[in-house]
C-alpha cells in the first residue's frame, strides 16, 4: 500500500502540487476558528464572532463555483493567484478594522471568504495531466481525501501555536500569508501554467445542467449535514460526560477512522462502475453512523466514532471520480468546486438544526440526526440513479468525445478500458502523450476518457 502512495508522489510535480494545494486552503480550513479567536481577543462577543464566521462561510460557498468556472474559462494562473492576495488583503482589512465599525469587519471577512481560491476543484482538474493512467489519478483522489483530513487536523493547531507565540492578529495574518505562498506555489508551476480547460458549450448554468452532478450535489449535501451535526452532538456528549475533552477523542477517531479508510480504498484497484459502487459506500457510511445515537461509555462510543469516520474519505474519493465523469465538457474545476460548495453548505445547516435537536433530546437525538443525514444521502442515491447512470448530457467531456470517436468504452459496468471504475485506459494514452514536464499546453480534455483529442479553450466556445 505504501508502495502505491510512494510511486504517486515521485511523480513528476505531484507533491508540489499536493503540497501547494494543502498550503494554499489553511485560510479556508482555519477560518472560522481564527475569526473567533480574533474577534474574542478584540473585545467582540461570541455572537459578533459567530456571525463573522457565518459571513466568512457563506462566502466562501458562493466564491467557490464562481472562481471554479472562471478558472476553466481563463486558466489557473490567472484567476487563483489574484484570488488568493484578495482574500489575504480581505482578512488584513479585518486585522486593521478591528471589530468596531462591524461593516468594515464584516467587508473584511466577506471579501476573504468570496476570494478564496478554489485550489481543491483546481487540483483535482490537473491530476490526469500530472499522473500517468487511470489507476494512478483514481488513487490520487484518495490521497486527495485522506490529507484533507490530515490539513483540518493540523490548520487548527498551526492557529493555535501562532496565537500564543504572538497574538491573534498575527495568526490571521501568517495563516494567510501561507496561503499565498501556496497558491504561488501551485500556479507558478508547469502542469498549471500549462492546463487549459476542454472547450465547453456556452449555457448559463454551466456544470449545474448535468443531472447526474445535481444528483451528486444533493447526496453530498446530507453527508456535509451529517458532519456538521456530529461535531456539535459531540461537544453535547462530552457535556453530559462532565468532560470538555471528551469531544476532541471522538473527532480525532473519526478523523483517523477516515484517514485509515482512504489509505486502504485507495491503495487496490476496485472493479465495476463507480456510481454504483458510491452507492454502497454511502451505505456503508450511513450504517457507521447509525449506532452513535446509543450513545454508550467513552471508550464504546470512541470506537463507534473511529468505524463511523471508515467509509467517508472512500465515499469522497469515489465521489470525485464520479464528478469527473459527469461534469460537462468545460466545466471540471466549477463541478469540483460545487461539490465543495454543497458540502459546506450541508455542515452548516447541519450545526444549524441539530442545536434545536439537543437541546430537546440531548446528545442521543442529535447523533440521530447524524445517522439520519447519512440515511438521506443514501436515499437520494436510490431515487436518482436513473439520473447517475444515464450518459453524460450533450457538450459534456464524455459525450464529446463519444461523437467524436464511438460511445465512451467505460459506460458498460467492469468494461475493460476502465478496471478500476476510474476514468478509461485512454486517458492513459493521453497522458502519456503530454510531456512529462508539462511544457507545452495540454491540448486534451482535462480528463477525457477516450483520449479525443480537443482544442485548447482559447479557440473553442467559452461560456
Amino acid at each position: 500500500m505504501a508502495t502505491g502512495y510512494a510511486e504517486l508522489l515521485r511523480a513528476r510535480h505531484a507533491m508540489r502540487l499536493l503540497a501547494g494545494t494543502l498550503t494554499g486552503r489553511l485560510p479556508n480550513a482555519t477560518g472560522p476558528l481564527a475569526i473567533v479567536l480574533f474577534t474574542r481577543a478584540e473585545g467582540g462577543s461570541y455572537t459578533l464572532a459567530g456571525v463573522l464566521s457565518a459571513v466568512y462561510g457563506l462566502a466562501t460557498a458562493l466564491g467557490q463555483p464562481l472562481l471554479g468556472r472562471l478558472v476553466d474559462l481563463h486558466g489557473q494562473p490567472r484567476v487563483m493567484l489574484p484570488a488568493a492576495v484578495l482574500s489575504a488583503l480581505g482578512m488584513l482589512l479585518l486585522t486593521l478594522a478591528g471589530t468596531d465599525p462591524v461593516w468594515a469587519a464584516a467587508v473584511g471577512v466577506l471579501v476573504a471568504g468570496v476570494c478564496t481560491p478554489p485550489l481543491e476543484g483546481g487540483l483535482r482538474a490537473l491530476w490526469p495531466s500530472v499522473l500517468r493512467g487511470p489507476e494512478k489519478v483514481h488513487r490520487a483522489y484518495a490521497l486527495d481525501a485522506v490529507a484533507q483530513e490530515v490539513m483540518f487536523a493540523v490548520g487548527p493547531l498551526l492557529v493555535t501555536v501562532f496565537v500564543a507565540m504572538w497574538n491573534e492578529a498575527a495568526a490571521l495574518l501568517l495563516i494567510n500569508a501561507l496561503g499565498v505562498l501556496g497558491a504561488l506555489s501551485v500556479v507558478v508551476s508547469p502542469p498549471s501554467r500549462a492546463w487549459r480547460s476542454a472547450p465547453r458549450e456556452p449555457h448559463w448554468l454551466g456544470a449545474l445542467r448535468s443531472p447526474g452532478l445535481l444528483a451528486l450535489l444533493g447526496t453530498f449535501f446530507f453527508v456535509g449535514l451529517a458532519l456538521g451535526a456530529v461535531a456539535v452532538a459531540s461537544v453535547s456528549y462530552a457535556d453530559d460526560h462532565g468532560e470538555a475533552l471528551i469531544s476532541s477523542y471522538l473527532l480525532s477517531a473519526l478523523g483517523f477512522g477516515a484517514l485509515a479508510g482512504g489509505l486502504v480504498y485507495g491503495a487496490r484497484r476496485w472493479p465495476g462502475a463507480p456510481e454504483r459502487r458510491l452507492v454502497w459506500l454511502v451505505l456503508a457510511l450511513a450504517a457507521g453512523y447509525m449506532p452513535l445515537a446509543l450513545v454508550p461509555g467513552v471508550v464504546a462510543m470512541t470506537v463507534l466514532a473511529g468505524v463511523a469516520g471508515v467509509f467517508l474519505a472512500p465515499a469522497l474519493a469515489c465521489a470525485f471520480v464520479v464528478v469527473d465523469r459527469h461534469a460537462p465538457s468545460g466545466t471540471v474545476t466549477e463541478a469540483f468546486s460545487w461539490l465543495v460548495t454543497t458540502f459546506g453548505v450541508g455542515a452548516a445547516a447541519g450545526t444549524g438544526v441539530v442545536g434545536p435537536v439537543i437541546e430537546a433530546g440531548g446528545a442521543s437525538a442529535g447523533f440521530a440526526v447524524v445517522g439520519g443525514g447519512g440515511l438521506a444521502a443514501f436515499l437520494v442515491l436510490l431515487l436518482t440513479a436513473r439520473a447517475l447512470s444515464a450518459a453524460p448530457p450533450a457538450g459534456s467531456r464524455s459525450a464529446a468525445a463519444g461523437t467524436a470517436s464511438g460511445p465512451s468504452p467505460d459506460r458498460a459496468a467492469g468494461s475493460a478500458a476502465s478496471p478500476d471504475g476510474s476514468p478509461g485506459a485512454a486517458l492513459a494514452a493521453g497522458a502519456a502523450a503530454a510531456p512529462g514536464h508539462a511544457s507545452a499546453p495540454v491540448t486534451e480534455a482535462e480528463n477525457d476518457r477516450n483520449g479525443a483529442p480537443q482544442p485548447g479553450f482559447r479557440t473553442g466556445p467559452q461560456a
